[in-house]
């Protein structure tokens, strides 16, 4: 059970379904309380004895125990008898709470705020609004009296303030500063010591044209610390007073602006002329949400989720050619083939696929063009393995080409920009197909140029930055980086730094020493981090290092592409072997573990994981997931997986093993071969 802990009110805990849990009495509570105070540290049961009672019981540790027992069946009810705890642990002489830092609402407010400070106006005042939202009264409001409680509570009360200052900063230079008053008022009147708080009280008032307001204002706060205090108000807040008293323009922008008053002015417009219940309301949704969605991290994952309200909402108004462009006009280019969200999207297909039967034959083709072209996007990485095509991935193919031949008929450059990105992400029915792919790249690059379609220009340039890195033309992947990162700082596309970034660090692994190639993909790994992207994030780090690991275990020979000593080599194999178990490899685990089992010696348990090993997903790591199999079958000796490793991977003898994905790479596909038909050629 996936438990959130609430400290910024009354401490609580919920679960995955935001049921609350039950921690029983306050001294359950406490000793939550405390443990969450230290942040992750260890408490020795010494302390807590001490912190929980003026005048300790006779039995305080054994009373201790029982509630971190009790606390342990509240929040881990599925832990087996005897299994370790995995929130509430045990280390040394104490206790901890090992929770991850947004599964505690207080670490997770400071992250956002901490955060927030390098955004711009609009989305710092989201990120902050969101995030002050979290607040369910007083921190750790059962224990306001408690000393272990005191110096927390202070320093989290003192980053709210702050974080309300902010955003009303936030609102004031998005040009919304009448909708900062209310709450800089309640502010005021609760912190009257606050001399900045006063400060964007009268800024906020002036800019709504309330100039007497304004000055009322900074009277009052010179009234206030003057009377109570005995001072003056401080340097920044006497020029405030000066400045409105000559009107001094810097203190009122005007109607032009800033972009990000430009921004809060048209968007107050729209909502003023727009009825709320308006159908251009759901279109406009799905456009501004296409427009979030390259900009990443946050954008990315909240674009997905309103996208999909949206559609739900298109959809029960029963008009399907609302659905239909509601659909259609998210056409944000997609790269990766595995998809941030499964579910998401097979619902997406269907809602897709429902509205393409409900539309008239007859007409609407653009439009059904792009309904195809998502189904062929949004089905991408549900090819099987080995099998023959699927009934999905047979509809999916269809999608692809039926919404390509639309475009070409129509002359549409947009459509066809988003149906080469359907074709693409179905040009995987098996290995050695980049030359295919390179050349969708090539034509989404030319097309994109001719026609201003910034965003799948960069897709095509990425394709082929794939493409070329699979068939070993590294000067030319190096051209089409270099021409993505231009374009992605041009015209602020944030996400295109993670695949360069990541593809800068294979280059660096196919020439550099193992630590510098290792420390190379650490530093792609934290690119990931908040990026929005779990189906590429999810178990590609630890990926990425095994095949380093592949590729430097050389057993045949040394790349071509590579200065691998036998060192190296050597520290490969014991690096294979002493990888963690425990390390998160997402859904790569079952085509890894064979490899770490024999790599441990485990010869028995590889041979047990090879027996019945599915095929890997025919997508950008097919090639490398089969080399990986592949290397665990030589190992331990599997003849009937190394034949059908030598079947998938020959098609593709001629490209680099992974290398497809501009990520990773296990070598040329070629030496998996000869390895494979070396140790075949053995009893």
């Amino acid at each position: 059970m996936h438990v959130d802990f609430g400290v910024l009110g009354p401490v609580a805990a919920w679960d995955e379904d935001g049921v609350a849990v039950p921690l029983k009495g306050p001294r359950h509570r406490a000793v939550l309380a405390r443990l969450i105070v230290a942040r992750r540290r260890i408490v020795p049961v010494a302390r807590l004895v001490e912190d929980l009672w003026e005048e300790p019981p006779a039995d305080a540790v054994g009373t201790i125990r029982t509630f971190v027992a009790g606390l342990r069946r509240a929040i881990e009810p599925d832990r087996p008898p005897r299994a370790p705890a995995r929130l509430l642990v045990t280390e040394g002489p104490g206790y901890a709470v090992r929770a991850a830092p947004d599964d505690v609402d207080a670490w997770r407010f400071e992250k956002d705020v901490g955060s927030a400070a390098e955004l711009p106006p609009g989305r710092l005042v989201a990120r902050l609004t969101d995030a002050l939202a979290t607040w369910r009264g007083p921190a750790y409001a059962d224990f306001a009296d408690e000393p272990w409680a005191r110096a927390e509570r202070s320093r989290l009360t003192e980053l709210r303030l702050h974080a309300v200052e902010r955003r009303a900063e936030g609102r004031i230079a998005l040009g919304a500063a009448a909708e900062a008053v209310p709450d800089l008022d309640a502010h005021v009147a609760d912190h009257p010591w606050r001399e900045d708080a006063w400060h964007l009280l009268a800024t906020a008032l002036y800019r709504s044209g309330r100039q007497a307001d304004a000055l009322s204002v900074v009277r009052r706060a010179r009234r206030m610390l003057g009377e109570h205090l005995g001072v003056d108000p401080g340097p920044r807040l006497r020029r405030l007073e000066a400045d409105m008293l000559r009107q001094e323009d810097h203190l009122d922008p005007g109607p032009g602006g800033t972009a990000a008053q430009v921004w809060a002015q048209a968007a107050a417009a729209y909502e003023n002329a727009v009825p709320s219940r308006a159908r251009a309301r759901l279109e406009s949704t799905a456009g501004l949400m296409r427009d979030l969605a390259v900009t990443g991290g946050g954008g990315l994952e909240a674009a997905r989720r309103h996208r999909v309200a949206a559609v739900a909402a298109a959809e029960q108004l029963g008009d399907p050619e609302l659905t239909a462009r509601v659909i259609g006009i998210y056409d944000v280019p997609a790269i990766w083939t595995r998809s941030d969200d499964p579910e998401q999207a097979a619902w997406l297909v269907g809602a897709a696929e429902r509205t393409l039967r409900q539309l008239p034959a007859e007409r609407h083709d653009a439009v059904r063009g792009r309904l195809l072209a998502t189904v062929a996007v949004e089905s991408r990485g549900t090819l099987p393995g080995e099998q023959s095509a699927s009934g999905t991935h047979a509809r999916a193919l269809q999608a692809a080409r039926q919404s390509e031949r639309i475009a070409r008929d129509l002359g549409d450059a947009s459509l066809l920009a988003f149906a080469l990105n359907g074709v693409f992400m179905q040009t995987f029915q098996r290995a050695g197909l980049a030359a295919r792919r390179d050349a969708i790249g090539a034509e989404l690059v030319s097309l994109s140029e001719q026609n201003n379609l910034v965003t799948y220009e960069v897709l095509g340039h990425l394709i082929r930055l794939q493409a070329r890195s699979a068939l070993a033309d590294f000067a030319g992947a190096d051209r089409h980086a270099e021409a993505a990162d231009r374009l992605s700082q041009r015209h602020e596309l944030p996400l295109v730094a993670v695949f360069t970034t990541w593809y800068r660090a294979l280059r660096t692994s196919l020439t550099a020493p193992l630590p510098t190639a290792e420390s190379a993909y650490e530093a792609a790994a934290a690119t990931l981090e908040g990026a929005g992207m779990p189906g590429l994030r999810h178990g590609l780090p630890p990926l990425a290092r095994l095949s380093l690991y592949v590729r430097h275990d050389a057993t045949s020979g040394i790349d071509a592409t590579s200065r691998i000593d036998a060192t190296s080599r050597i520290a490969a194999m014991d690096r294979i072997a002493a990888m963690d178990r425990e390390l998160d490899w997402g859904p790569y685990e079952p085509w890894v573990r064979p490899l770490l089992l024999a790599s441990r010696g485990d010869d028995a348990g590889a041979r047990a994981a090879l027996r019945d090993i599915s095929a890997p997903p025919r997508d950008l790591l097919f090639e490398a997931l089969w080399c990986v199999v592949a290397r665990a079958a030589v190992l331990v000796g599997d003849h009937a997986v190394m034949r059908r490793a030598r079947t998938q991977l020959e098609p593709a003898s001629a490209e680099l093993a992974g290398a497809g994905s501009g990520l990773i790479s296990c070598g040329p596909v070629s030496r998996h071969l000869d390895e494979l038909a070396s140790a075949l050629a053995r009893p």
